[in-house]
């Protein structure tokens, strides 16, 4: 499928597929979806701990970055592994220019070194982050009780929604803690029925730019 780099509304960029009319992160912007969503509805809920973290899809980046940003803030230590089947390239990163965007130019080699970091190999970008990069299928996660979070930002339901269904939910639910929160810029009803349907508490929150809601579920 042909991809294309597209600049969104708070001035960072994203990447279209073409095709599906399907945007890597949201056009209204991406940095501003990617904070709302995953940072202050997702870790900041954690302080002062050592957690470990599932994204769907690791796909440009953008979200383990600003979790890597992020982390020393909070005090966290944290175990990231992001999960995607079909990986982004480096020219790709190089034109995304996210750290620029983030004023983060110092980070710009971790940032990089995530990319072209070995699959399926736990690698150390720095002390307080270490990331584990699977490329695989969502329906192959096998992990049972071990993250404290998951960023679920796989593409929309309205071209792949063989992946928001009970059955991707219900492998989410046991790859979690009791506890463990799940955190995604989705909020259709179908969405929360089908989390709710495997065991997952629900809530309705306020969304990024462009979405008038989001959904946080937890584990308990």
């Amino acid at each position: 499928m042909k991809r294309k780099i597209i600049d969104t509304a708070d001035g960072s960029k994203t990447i279209q597929i073409e095709d599906w009319d399907e945007q890597y992160h949201s056009k209204h912007g991406a940095v501003q979806e990617a904070y709302h969503v995953f940072i202050e509805h997702g870790l900041r809920l954690f302080q002062n701990d050592e957690i470990h973290i599932l994204e769907i899809g690791f796909g440009t980046g953008l979200n383990a970055l600003i979790t890597l940003l992020e982390a020393p803030k909070q005090h966290l230590k944290i175990q990231y592994v992001g999960v995607e089947a079909y990986p982004v390239t480096m020219e790709e990163v190089e034109h995304l220019d996210y750290c620029n965007q983030l004023n983060a130019e110092s980070s710009s080699e971790l940032f990089k070194l995530m990319h072209q970091s070995n699959w399926e190999e736990m690698v150390t970008i720095n002390d307080s982050f270490h990331l584990l990069k699977q490329k695989k299928d969502f329906r192959e996660i096998k992990e049972q009780n071990l993250f404290n979070l998951v960023y679920f930002d796989a593409f929309g339901a309205r071209v792949q929604p063989d992946l928001w269904t009970e059955d991707i939910f219900k492998i989410m639910f046991n790859g979690l803690v009791q506890g463990g929160v799940l955190v995604t810029y989705a909020a259709k009803g179908s969405v929360r029925r089908a989390m709710q349907a495997v065991g997952f508490t629900v809530q309705r929150l306020p969304g990024p730019p462009g979405k008038r809601e989001m959904l946080r579920a937890v584990k308990k």
